[in-house]
């Protein structure tokens, strides 16, 4: 391995040493409750380390928004095309999508707080336009779905998929947020799939 080469690796070994132990850190505590030095004291790095990676903590809390946003794509996308009702590839996504944050209610806060309040984290421009552009890649897979249901016939063709999505989406945020901080934690993951069965089951029948 060349000297280049070797220093990429440390590099982005680093980087992702910073951005796991900031995550457990805000998982733990909360975002507003963590600065910069206990991040750095945590990874065993100096201070100035950080802003070696990383302009400041907004960027360093998009940039695991964005890895979890891309993850949660990587897992939903085939879904467009896969061999399945809409109705069922539907239902596959939302159980994808609660089980993301019942593995991370830090994410989802994290998530919610940036849809309500974008400006408070005062991100650079490059770095809001990426959280928009990754967040509405996993919107549109929904809309697709709904399209694709209408066109074979097996959702009605009154309802604009773009009004479906937005509603369909609003939903899953609602019973995840209904219970992910409120419920005991031993129940929290059973409520919330059986919430979210309930809510589909009435939303997808009104779609036939």
């Amino acid at each position: 391995m060349g000297i280049e080469e070797r220093k990429k690796r440390e590099k982005e070994e680093r980087r992702d040493l910073i951005l796991g132990t900031a995550k457990r850190l805000f998982f733990d505590e909360g975002f507003q409750a963590v600065p910069v030095e206990r991040i750095a004291r945590e990874a065993e790095l100096a201070k100035g380390s950080i802003y070696l990676h990383f302009r400041g903590k907004e960027e360093i809390y998009t940039e695991i928004l964005l890895r979890d946003i891309d993850a949660f794509y990587q897992e939903i996308a085939s879904l467009v095309s896969a061999d399945a009702s809409a109705e069922s590839r539907l239902v596959r996504l939302a159980h994808v999508y609660a089980a993301l944050f019942l593995r991370d209610r830090e994410l989802f806060r994290i998530l919610m707080n940036f849809q309500l309040y974008p400006d408070r984290l005062n991100l650079p421009e490059d770095l809001h336009r990426r959280l928009i552009v990754s967040m509405k890649k996993n919107i549109d897979v929904v809309e697709k779905i709904f399209e694709q249901g209408v066109q074979a016939g097996e959702f009605n063709a009154g309802p604009d998929p773009f009004y479906c999505r937005n509603a369909f989406w609003g939903m899953l945020n609602g019973i995840i947020s209904h219970y992910l901080y409120a419920a005991p934690e031993e129940k929290r993951g059973d409520l919330i799939r059986a919430t979210l069965d309930a809510g589909l089951d009435v939303f997808l029948k009104g779609m036939r």
